[in-house]
C-alpha cells in the first residue's frame, strides 16, 4: 500500500513533471494537488508490487489531458489558434529559455514522451505505462520529438510538416 512517506518522497518529481507540462508554477501546484487528491481517493486501486511513482505520474498525465481538453472546449477556436501562433515577445537569449519555448512548440504527445524519458528518466516501458500507449509508439514519438526539437532550435522549423499524398 502507498504510504505517506512514499508520496512525500515523490513530490519533487511530481512537481517537476507538472511544471514541465503546464509551464506555470501555480498551475503545476494545482495539478500536483489534484493528482494527490485523486490518488488518495483511489488509494485502494494501487496494485501491490506496482511502482507508486508510475501510478502517480499516470494520474497526473490523465488529469492534465482532461484539463487541456476541457480548456480547449471553453476557448473559441480562432482565439486558441492565435494564441498558439503567437511567439513570446521577450527574448532573453538564454539557452534554457530557447529550449523551453522549443519544447512548447512540440506536439503535446511528443512533449510528454520527451519529458518523461529525458526529464523524469523513465524507461520506455515505464513511459508507455504512464501514457497508456505501446512501447513502439513511445520510441517513434521520442525520435520525432528529438528531430523536431533540433530543427526548432536550429531555426529550421516553420511549423508542422504536411506530406503530399498522390
Amino acid at each position: 500500500m502507498l504510504s505517506r512517506s512514499a508520496v512525500i518522497e515523490h513530490l519533487p518529481r511530481l512537481r517537476r513533471y507538472a511544471r514541465a507540462l503546464t509551464g506555470d508554477r501555480y498551475a503545476a501546484d494545482d495539478l500536483v494537488q489534484d493528482t494527490l487528491e485523486r490518488a488518495l481517493s483511489r488509494w485502494a486501486l494501487l496494485r501491490p508490487g506496482s511502482q507508486p511513482v508510475l501510478w502517480l505520474l499516470t494520474i497526473m498525465h490523465n488529469l492534465f489531458e482532461n484539463q487541456r481538453r476541457e480548456a480547449w472546449r471553453q476557448v473559441d477556436a480562432e482565439q486558441a489558434l492565435a494564441e498558439l501562433a503567437a511567439r513570446p515577445e521577450q527574448c532573453d537569449g538564454l539557452v534554457l529559455a530557447d529550449l523551453a519555448r522549443a519544447l512548447y512548440r512540440l506536439p503535446e504527445e511528443q512533449r510528454a514522451v520527451l519529458l518523461l524519458v529525458a526529464l523524469e528518466d523513465l524507461s520506455y516501458a515505464e513511459t508507455a505505462q504512464v501514457l497508456g500507449i505501446p512501447v513502439g509508439t513511445v520510441m517513434s514519438r521520442l525520435a520525432r520529438a528529438h528531430t523536431r526539437l533540433a530543427r526548432i532550435l536550429d531555426g529550421e522549423d516553420a511549423g508542422p510538416e504536411l506530406k503530399i499524398v498522390k
